[in-house]
């Protein structure tokens, strides 16, 4: 008979209890969406085979982590050949960058993003500098059009994302290239021209300048790259829940709240550990009795913060996420955030700050300290 199709990966999970590093095979098999896991060191069977319909296949791949009953495995490399070529091959990462004035559309661009099957796996909102953006254009440099696409670049916020999937590059190029003649035939019929540099969007070119770019936004080494753009001031914390993340919700959720009239002033993607989960959330503790779910579930993958300018003079944009349990919010005030795109109490889609003086407490916590 046929071997079943498995996959294999080896894993590292940070246990809190005993403040080590565990390592693990996890076997995925793609027939009946089911796990197993071995313990390396001990050489035993860790948990017995069983279907776990909650793990998306396309999150499988070396660099990402997954939540197997709540716990948060990196993955760090493929377990055995068949894997590594069956998942690993076609994978690729890109530089995705939503240039000035295109911010306000980056809740459509995310849905297009993921509707391509790419996954977003870091992002951050960043203004540039002029010799910022004239070092990332330094290949550039003798081209006529190099002294206004670096003014173009650094005349207003971006936003950086480094995107993943099978054959990311030409995916995203693609997709460039389209909005841009779209965009093309929308300035002949205003304008009866085009104007070259003012693209709305950025790809790379290739596998070598993809790395080359992402670095450039999200070092490796020491530091951060360019500055994220919180202001502290007047504003309000937003998180998109790791859940609403991978549900590929947080196009739908950026879009409800720019339709809403809010702003957003700064946006990055976060992976937090428990350590930090549980001290963001620790005014909580012994409060409500969600706190370790919450905590759970803030450490369980990505989340996206948001700094939200609080200028909005008609509503808060504590009134506009609604009560903390959907099933209230879809009862009483079916258009806000957690009514349309919340599951539980826990899986409410989003966290915003509760009082308005925590705000800015909140956006630091994300933008200041998480990012020394």
């Amino acid at each position: 008979t046929r071997q079943e199709e498995r996959y294999a990966f080896i894993t590292e999970w940070y246990d809190p209890t005993s403040s080590l590093l565990q390592s693990f095979q996890l076997f995925y098999y793609p027939k009946d969406s089911s796990v197993e896991m071995f313990d390396m060191k001990k050489q035993q069977k860790f948990l017995k085979r069983i279907r776990y319909d909650t793990l998306d296949p396309k999150d499988l791949f070396v660099g990402n982590r997954v939540n197997v009953f709540s716990r948060q495995l990196n993955l760090i490399d493929y377990g055995d050949e068949y894997t590594a070529r069956k998942v690993g091959s076609k994978k690729e990462k890109t530089l995705a960058l939503i240039k000035p004035g295109e911010i306000i559309r980056l809740g459509e661009i995310l849905e297009v993003i993921y509707a391509s099957n790419l996954i977003v796996t870091k992002a951050k909102m960043t203004a540039l500098t002029w010799n910022q953006a004239a070092d990332f254009y330094a290949e550039h440099q003798s081209k006529p059009f190099f002294n206004n696409s670096v003014h173009f670049l650094s005349s207003g916020p971006v936003v950086a994302m480094e995107l993943m999937g099978d054959e990311a590059v030409s995916v995203w190029k693609k997709f460039v290239s389209e909005a841009e003649s779209a965009l093309a035939q929308g300035d002949q019929d205003t304008q009866g021209g085009t104007d070259g540099p003012r693209h709305s969007g950025h790809g790379s070119d290739s596998l070598a300048a993809a790395a080359k770019e992402l670095e450039f936004f999200f070092p490796s080494t020491i530091g951060y790259g360019p500055p994220n753009t919180a202001t502290y001031t007047d504003c309000t914390c937003c998180i998109i829940k790791p859940h609403a993340v991978s549900e590929g919700l947080t196009g739908k959720i950026l879009n409800s709240i720019t339709d809403a009239g809010f702003e957003v002033s700064a946006l990055q993607m976060f992976n937090l550990g428990r350590a930090n989960a549980e001290e963001f959330f620790e005014v909580y503790k012994g409060v409500v009795s969600e706190y370790p779910g919450m905590v759970n579930e803030l450490s369980s993958g990505p989340c996206m913060a948001l700094e939200i300018l609080d200028t909005n003079k008609e509503k808060s944009f504590r009134d506009f996420c609604g009560p903390a349990d959907p099933e209230m919010s879809r009862l009483l005030r079916p258009n806000t955030l957690r009514a349309l795109y919340g599951k539980d109490k826990v899986k409410n889609a989003v966290h915003c700050t509760d009082l308005p003086e925590d705000g800015v407490l909140e956006v630091e916590f994300f933008f200041k300290t998480l990012n020394r």
